[in-house]
């Protein structure tokens, strides 16, 4: 990952991830795209990410999601749900843009700015 390089997690179907590529692409900024449900990141890329973040992995994961309940992760330890998030990339809270080791989850799309 290039220090320059943005790289938005993206799921094109979540209106809060396509607002987030369209703030980006109206600075002028063409990130790269990783369709993270189809191309899940590793246990370690999680890892990184949640540093970048500054957060554990509990507050990068959609927990309202049915898989959250029946995978039981509510009680789950740090190690747990980094590999449910690899494992089920549908918890993984979206989008999240990186940038020059520094990372933010667009929630709202806005906060992804805070990182450019």
């Amino acid at each position: 990952m290039g220090e320059g390089e943005v790289i938005i997690w993206h799921n094109p179907r979540c209106s809060k991830s396509r607002a987030a590529l369209k703030l980006l692409e109206e600075r002028g900024i063409a990130p790269k795209i990783r369709l993270y449900l189809t191309d899940p990141p590793s246990v370690e890329e999680l890892r990184e990410v949640a540093r970048m973040l500054g957060v554990g992995p509990r507050q990068m994961m959609r927990v309202k999601e049915p898989e959250y309940r029946a995978q039981g992760l509510a009680q789950a330890d740090d190690e747990a749900l980094f590999a449910a998030m690899a494992a089920t990339p549908k918890l993984i809270e979206r989008p999240i843009v990186i940038k020059g080791g520094r990372a933010a989850i667009g929630r709202p799309p806005e906060a992804v700015l805070d990182i450019l």
